[in-house]
């Protein structure tokens, strides 16, 4: 009789763990869609403006961007790695983790020096794990990151770059490709002249002839940053989206496996009723033999 019991509690159990598992699917399905819409609708602009901006870089212009610009030496990196606030998102922290502590170890072999920036309370709990000193801490980004608070930071990063006092800077991420595909990576976003001849591939600079109103450095003066600004802003948003899809693929697993667990305890169960129900009826066979 106590084994029965503790079967029936122990099934209770699972069904509520499985209640809560199967709304955080639901609620990390909903979020996903939104930030998935946000990437989206951010991609086509980033990607646009990205080859215009390859465009120029290989023009021949007598004029050009800071930005564009590669250092002669790269001694002081910038890293920024993007991780959740939150956990039950399967190995996507474990899987940026590991691609920045990579680029970390890389950077101190080369002898450079790290400035290194960690978004996430997952993030920052790890680097404190390691014992890796983070220079700059961010908590506050969620699954709808804010174009303002982003943006603070992108200029800040533009304004040590054409300062000199930044000579590189690398973004940790889960980099969002489909709703079936993320991968985590790390990508150099300054100086942008990298960028250029990555996702946002040259249409064809030779053969693009530009006339320019009202000038060409008034013009790149606004484009080359909106252009950082812009993919910088879209890491944010494929590290949401990344996230929300992690986060709904864990707790449909989790909900998964809630069922299977659930029925093979209702399998248990029966048997070890229909034993005591055995058990029970041999005994009033008995004791009714016994009075006869």
């Amino acid at each position: 009789m106590a084994n029965v019991r503790a079967l029936v509690k122990r099934r209770k159990a699972v069904r509520n763990i499985r209640k809560i598992t199967r709304t955080m699917e639901l609620i990390a399905t909903a979020r996903f869609k939104k930030a998935m819409d946000r990437a989206t609708e951010a991609a086509a602009y980033t990607r646009k403006i990205n080859e215009i901006v390859a465009d120029l870089a290989q023009a021949d212009l007598s004029f050009s961007h800071p930005l564009l610009q590669k250092p002669a030496e790269e001694k002081k990196v910038a890293l920024l790695v993007l991780t959740s606030n939150r956990g039950l998102c399967g190995g996507y922290n474990a899987g940026v983790l590991r691609q920045a502590m990579g680029r970390i170890r890389e950077v101190r072999e080369a002898g450079q020096e790290l400035d290194l920036h960690v978004s996430g309370k997952r993030g920052l709990a790890f680097m404190k794990f390691e014992q890796v000193p983070v220079d700059h801490e961010y908590s506050e980004f969620e699954d709808r990151p804010a174009f303002d608070a982003v943006n603070a930071i992108a200029s800040n990063f533009v304004r040590q770059f054409i300062d000199g006092d930044l000579h590189r800077l690398d973004v940790a991420y889960q980099q969002f490709q489909s709703s079936a595909r993320q991968k985590p990576v790390v990508e150099t976003l300054l100086p942008i002249g990298d960028l250029a001849s990555g996702e946002g591939q040259a249409s064809g600079a030779g053969n693009v002839d530009y006339e320019f109103l009202p000038s060409a450095e008034e013009i790149l003066e606004e484009i080359v940053p909106a252009a950082f600004k812009a993919r910088f802003f879209k890491c944010f948003l494929d590290a949401a989206v990344g996230e929300q899809i992690a986060r709904m693929v864990a707790m449909k697993s989790a909900t998964e496996n809630a069922d299977e667990m659930i029925r093979d305890i209702s399998q248990e169960y029966n048997r070890a009723r229909q034993t005591q129900i055995t058990s029970e009826l041999a005994e009033i066979i008995g004791g009714a033999a016994a009075l006869e």
